[in-house]
């Protein structure tokens, strides 16, 4: 943070996988108005299509999703810029999600071409080092075109003593992991989770009480809710439809309101983020909201801002939510992004 501004970190597609990007992009984040102002590429690296941040380091994680996938650390600097401090290789092809464990001890990631979740152990100043685990899913579901084997799309860590959670499009499964801090392994806790044969799971946000989860269905266009226990099992409350738009919609990015009222649903092809509310047993449609452009890959919030990236359209839109009804509404110009995928703010 400098002065009243904020560093978010842009992540996108490069040459290397048919995109328009140079690598990761920084951008000033205004906390009052919401208005993103890029400051260039700060990192040249292949396909950073996915970004996190290290819970307790000033260290940025991205995914180069690549035939032969690789993970890539930076240390990052105040005003956004960002210092190599390492690349490691996941194990898989096109490692396309990754996760910080709590503690700040591994870094976990899916790998989608490799239908496999890797373990990464990290030093005490967050250098990631060789792969410590990598499990590989079997199986296939009823789409043979997205579903011909494994793809793990999503590694969601627990945020308490629970297990990983790792989301397969591939298998129509959700998959449950320990980890085995010592050792740097997984434990798989039998049995996995099978969503409905052909929805395409592809990510999952958690509730801020610990208690439910929502799972974005890829491949049916639906929003599944379940609840969630202590040991990580998810029992299902039921579905519903992510979008009110005709034609293929393909759901990318869900996720939660702070204050836990709200549900948010990028939907590609229809060009439109959904908001849910989340006071009944079902989430409840309130509206769905016109991005601009028909293929929004990634959303975030940050306070009562929503930013939305548009892979196809070369934009993150910016959106101002209502406190009380939590619907967005855009506010001033897209900001041009080449090919963005992921806003890590």
């Amino acid at each position: 943070m400098t002065g009243q501004q904020t560093i978010v970190h842009l992540g996108g597609y490069t040459a290397a996988s048919g995109g328009r990007g140079d690598g990761i992009i920084a951008a000033r984040r205004d906390p009052g108005t919401g208005a993103l102002t890029p400051l260039g590429t700060v990192a040249v690296t292949p396909s950073p299509s996915f970004l996190v941040r290290h819970p307790a380091l000033p260290v940025l994680y991205a995914v180069n999703e690549l035939a032969e996938g690789e993970v890539s650390a930076f240390r990052a600097g105040p005003d956004g810029d960002l210092t190599p401090l390492g690349v490691q290789g996941t194990g898989g092809a096109e490692p396309c999600h990754l996760a910080v464990t709590p503690a700040g001890g591994h870094l976990v990631v899916a790998n989608y071409g490799g239908g496999s979740v890797a373990v990464l152990p990290l030093d005490p100043q967050g250098v990631p080092g060789e792969r410590s685990d990598l499990v590989v899913h079997s199986g296939h579901g009823p789409d043979p075109q997205r579903q011909e084997r494994a793809h793990c799309h999503m590694v969601s860590p627990a945020p308490d003593a629970g297990p990983l959670l790792a989301v397969d499009l591939g298998t129509d499964s959700v998959y449950r992991y320990d980890l085995d801090a010592a050792s740097g392994r997984l434990v798989s806790r039998a049995p996995r989770v099978h969503t409905a044969a052909g929805s395409g799971p592809r990510h999952l946000a958690r509730h801020p009480d610990g208690r439910r989860c929502w799972l974005a269905g890829e491949l049916d266009g639906t929003v599944t809710a379940y609840e969630l226990t202590p040991d990580g099992s998810l029992h299902q409350r039921g579905r519903v439809d992510a979008s009110t738009r005709a034609g293929h919609v393909q759901p990318s990015e869900i996720t939660v309101g702070a204050d836990g009222r709200f549900l948010y649903v990028g939907n590609r092809g229809a060009g439109t983020v959904s908001v849910f509310a989340l006071a009944g047993e079902l989430p409840e449609l309130v509206a769905e909201v016109e991005t601009g452009g028909e293929w929004p890959r990634h959303i975030a919030l940050a306070g009562w801002h929503l930013y939305v990236a548009d892979e196809r359209a070369d934009m993150v839109r910016v959106f101002q939510v209502d406190p009380a009804t939590g619907v967005p509404t855009p506010v001033g110009e897209p900001v041009p992004v080449p090919s963005p995928t992921c806003v890590l703010v």
